[in-house]
């Protein structure tokens, strides 16, 4: 029996989940933005007190590695290392858009969507504001077919692979594309939200192939560098 935490701030989503193998014992989650930082530790400290699980139990933590945004990925990196180091267990990475790739095809109410009989890759896309999104191509079992990629998103973008392929874009930067990926073979699920139910899989994997991270230093994959901003209305003060 295998106890990993999963822990998910990619994205406007804060999400833990506690898998035991391949079954989800506890998930919790919400979608407020900016909250992760407060929210992240009380859902941790929830599910070890209404699931009963000692610490000493867990066997390994698993944390999306990114590509998304630059403070969530901070916030849920920084902790998952806290807690590997603090408890002495293994520190797994999973990658975000893989993740969710996964999520799009082992939930029944997105898996029916799907079309039947079709050659079909799974694009999942996470906002990086404007028309940018982090994006990458995976075929039904999960396996990458072109690399992680940060893109501006304008009419012509993978008109080379939807010639010839069918494609469902999802996540929360598909939405804005849908309108510019004008092509029979550009299909589009709405709703979808990563999850850390979605990392189980992946990291269940790499702890039975001893695939750890060096919990000292381990970085997020951040894809780009950060740029601090300052707000339109602070500029002139």
């Amino acid at each position: 029996m295998v106890l990993i935490l999963n822990i998910e701030t990619s994205t406007q989503v804060c999400s833990v989940a506690l898998s035991r193998n391949t079954e989800i014992l506890s998930v919790r989650e919400s979608q407020d933005e900016k909250s992760h930082s407060t929210l992240l530790g009380v859902f941790i400290e929830d599910i070890f007190n209404t699931e009963s699980v000692e610490r000493s139990d867990i066997k390994a933590i698993a944390v999306s590695r990114g590509p998304g945004s630059y403070t969530g990925l901070r916030i849920g990196v920084s902790t998952a290392k806290g807690i590997a180091y603090g408890l002495k267990i293994p520190l797994i990475a999973v990658d975000t858009l893989q993740a969710m790739a996964w999520g799009i095809i082992s939930i029944p109410e997105f898996r029916t969507q799907l079309p039947e009989d079709v050659n079909i890759w799974l694009c999942p896309m996470i906002d990086a504001r404007r028309m940018e999104v982090y994006h990458a191509f995976y075929n039904l079992r999960c396996e990458p077919m072109r690399e992680v990629a940060a893109e501006i998103i304008h009419p012509g973008s993978f008109r080379e692979i939807l010639s010839r392929q069918t494609v469902l874009f999802f996540g929360n930067g598909s939405g804005k594309c849908k309108h510019v990926l004008d092509h029979p073979n550009a299909l589009f699920i709405e709703g979808f939200k990563p999850s850390a139910s979605h990392l189980t899989e992946f990291s269940l994997r790499k702890f039975r192939k001893k695939e750890f991270e060096d919990v000292a230093y381990f970085e997020p994959f951040y894809l780009k560098d950060f740029i601090a901003t300052i707000p339109r209305k602070n500029i002139f003060r």
